[in-house]
Formats: structure tokens, C-alpha cells, sequence
């Protein structure tokens, strides 16, 4: 008789996920409905009201959509966060270097009261919160170099979770996420199937070369917060003080440096192309007086000179392989930076002087538009870089663009 209670209970409890599942499968295709008519008919649409702020502008690909999107995902998406496991590994990331995005998200994630649910029955996606920032810097010996640990850390994890909890089997893992902005991020997800190929993986290391699939798969920005200072980190002269055409300072990691260095390293005074500054020159003071930073790929794709260029509101030169820029979604990356091929690297100087001072200088209006969903604050404010990346989420959870093609 205990037996027989015992599996009438199991099935009581099932019927009641089951239902509740289908509760929340309506809610979102109710909301999938209203952003694709969004999408279809901004024109004929009433402006939609917003407190704090109100997307429009060439900086969106659609702002109207995108609006509608953000308003449902705050009155309806729930994020649960599974418990299992024990920092530093797990619950914990790093916050004072260039992936400190990775470290920043999953604490702002599980002291959030607005997404976060306790009942994992509630929520429309599942966050597993291993860090491989730390997994590299607990477990990876520089010296035996065994890649071994993610894939035991990873595939152990899954494990737990998928035996503990009926939400991953029943997915098969494609309403779960992971977010990781070091290097080795993609490679930590190959170990368990699913996990590479059916759940949202979002990542900085955003590379379509690396199987990197932006339809399930999620960019978002590489940050470098070396102090964790979050204020005094944006502004810069006005257009008429900037009196540096480009800005280059760094190593000559992977592929496209190299060329850069080559054509340009200190052989033009505006064409400003350092490996290593020279002593007095300041940095963040080149940034910020400068009119476009150049931004190339090192040994990944994405860069954290990306984010520090829209700070400083230096119109970002994007040159890159195979990357997937953060929030693509949304945002019309081409109203605020200039993208530029490998192979145009000789004739940099020319495409940026052909540039007329008028297109200019609406790039650089819209750079201090764009801040807003790049900043990193604690706590977090609406339609900052934490919100967007649960917005990227929340996109591919819909499974659905908020842009016309």
C-alpha cells in the first residue's frame, strides 16, 4: 500500500509540473504574439509607456519591438538557479578582470528578487552557475595542463542536476543556460551533448568558427573592471577636442594584431598603433581624445576594447572574424562603430578620413545612447548590460527575433 502511495503521489506531482508547464508555455506564446505584431505594425502602434526610458532611434534595429519585449520580459520571466555546488567552482566568478562580466552576472543573479524564483516550477529557464573562469584558476594546472577538469567539473554537474530534478531530461536541456566569458567557455559545454548542442549558451567567446549558434546561443560583452570600480568609468571629450583619428595599444595576440602591428605600429600621427604605450602616455586619456578606437580580435573573438571604447565615446573599429557582437538582436551596431575587413587593415587611414564629419558625429551621439546597455551596475538599473544579457535569454527562450530581416 506504501508503495502504491507513494507512486499515486509521484504522479499527482507530475500532473501538477505538467500543468503549471502548460500555464507558462501559454503566457509566453500570449507574449510571442504581441512581439511579433509589434514587429509588424510599430507604425500603426501607440508608444508604449515607460517610466526611466523609452527605446527609439537608429541604435535599435527595431525600437518599437524591442521595447514591447523588454516590458513583457519584466512582468513575466522567471529564472531558476539551481543550488548545487559550492563556490569558489560554483556561485562565484570572477569580478576585478576581463571576465569579470561572467562573475558579475551570476552574483547579480542570485541576489535578484525581480527574475529569480525559489519554485522551479515557476521558472522558464534554468541557469547552471559553474564559473570557468574559476574552474581554470582552481583546478588547471599551468604545468600538467590537463583540460580534463572541465570536463569532469561539467559533466558531473550536469549529472547531479539532471538526476535530482526532472527539468533538464525534460528539455532534453534546451530551456537551461550557462554563461561564460572566459576563452575556454564553448569548450566547457562540448563535453555533455546537450549542453553544446540544444542549451543557451552565453558567451563572450561568441565565435561562429567554433560552432558558436546565435539562434540558440547568446553574445554578450566582454567588460575588464581590473578595480571593480563601476563609476567614473564613461565620458570623454567632445568631437571638436579629439584630436587623435585612431587609437591602437596592446599585445600582439592571434592572427589579426599582428597585420595591424605591422602596417601601423607608431609609423603615423594619426594612426596612433602602439604593442606597448610609451611612458607618460595615458591609456583611458588616448580613449578618450581620440575620434574611433580600434578594436581587433586577439586570441578570441571578442575584446574588452569593445566596451571601453563606448565609455569613452570613441566610435569603435571593429575588426574581427567570425564574431557575433553582443546584443545583436536589437541593436544596430552599424549606427555606432565601423566595421572593417582583415584584408582593409593597409588602407585604415583612408576609410576613416573618407568618413564626413557629419556621419561622425551622429555615431558618436548615439555611443552616449548606447552607454545604457553597457554599464555595469550593482544593484542592477533597467535596460543595463544585466538586464540586456537576461534579455538575450529571454529572446532565445521565445525563440523569436525582435527585428524585421
Amino acid at each position: 500500500m506504501n508503495l502504491r502511495k507513494g507512486f499515486s503521489e509521484k504522479i499527482k506531482r507530475a500532473k501538477k509540473r505538467d500543468a503549471k508547464l502548460e500555464k507558462l508555455e501559454a503566457g509566453l506564446a500570449r507574449a510571442r504574439a504581441l512581439i511579433r505584431d509589434a514587429m509588424i505594425n510599430q507604425s500603426r502602434s501607440l508608444p508604449l509607456e515607460d517610466a526611466d526610458y523609452v527605446p527609439q532611434g537608429d541604435v535599435y534595429r527595431n525600437a518599437y519591438a524591442f521595447h514591447r519585449s523588454y516590458l513583457l520580459m519584466e512582468s513575466l520571466f522567471k529564472i531558476f538557479v539551481y543550488e548545487e555546488g559550492e563556490p569558489p567552482i560554483f556561485h562565484n566568478g570572477p569580478c576585478k578582470n576581463k571576465y569579470s562580466t561572467e562573475g558579475i552576472f551570476l552574483k547579480l543573479m542570485e541576489m535578484n528578487t525581480h527574475f529569480r524564483t525559489r519554485d522551479p516550477d515557476e521558472a522558464h529557464v534554468y541557469y547552471l552557475p559553474f564559473s570557468v573562469a574559476m574552474i581554470i584558476d582552481t583546478l588547471f594546472d599551468p604545468i600538467i595542463r590537463d583540460k580534463a577538469v572541465l570536463e569532469r567539473t561539467v559533466v558531473g554537474y550536469v549529472h547531479t542536476i539532471s538526476t535530482k530534478y526532472p527539468y533538464w531530461n525534460r528539455s532534453l536541456g534546451a530551456d537551461h543556460f550557462m554563461l561564460s566569458c572566459h576563452d575556454w567557455g564553448p569548450r566547457a559545454t562540448r563535453y555533455v551533448p546537450q549542453l553544446y548542442f540544444t542549451a543557451i549558451r552565453v558567451l563572450c567567446n561568441a565565435n561562429t568558427s567554433e560552432y558558436f549558434n546565435p539562434k540558440k546561443d547568446a553574445s554578450f560583452p566582454e567588460i575588464s573592471l581590473e578595480t571593480g570600480k563601476l563609476e567614473g568609468l564613461t565620458g570623454g571629450l567632445p568631437p571638436s577636442n579629439r584630436t587623435v583619428l585612431a587609437f591602437f595599444a596592446g599585445r600582439a595576440n592571434g592572427r589579426i594584431r599582428p597585420a595591424l602591428l605591422q602596417h601601423w605600429k607608431e609609423k603615423d600621427e594619426d594612426v596612433q598603433v602602439y604593442e606597448k604605450l610609451p611612458e607618460g602616455i595615458s591609456y583611458n586619456d588616448m580613449m578618450r581624445k581620440s575620434k574611433y578606437c580600434i578594436c581587433p580580435s586577439g586570441w578570441e573573438v571578442a575584446s574588452p576594447r569593445i566596451v571601453e571604447a563606448i565609455y569613452a565615446e570613441c566610435v569603435p573599429v571593429l575588426i574581427s572574424q567570425h564574431y557575433v557582437l553582443p546584443f545583436t538582436d536589437v541593436l544596430n551596431w552599424d549606427s555606432f562603430s565601423i566595421q572593417v575587413s582583415v584584408s582593409e587593415i593597409p588602407n585604415l587611414k583612408r576609410i576613416l578620413m573618407g568618413i564626413p564629419q557629419d556621419r561622425y558625429i551622429r555615431m558618436q551621439e548615439r555611443l552616449k545612447h548606447v552607454q545604457r546597455h553597457f554599464l555595469v551596475n550593482d544593484p542592477p538599473k533597467r535596460y543595463d548590460v544585466f538586464h540586456m544579457i537576461i534579455h538575450s535569454i529571454w529572446l532565445r527562450r521565445m525563440n523569436v527575433l525582435v527585428y524585421s530581416r
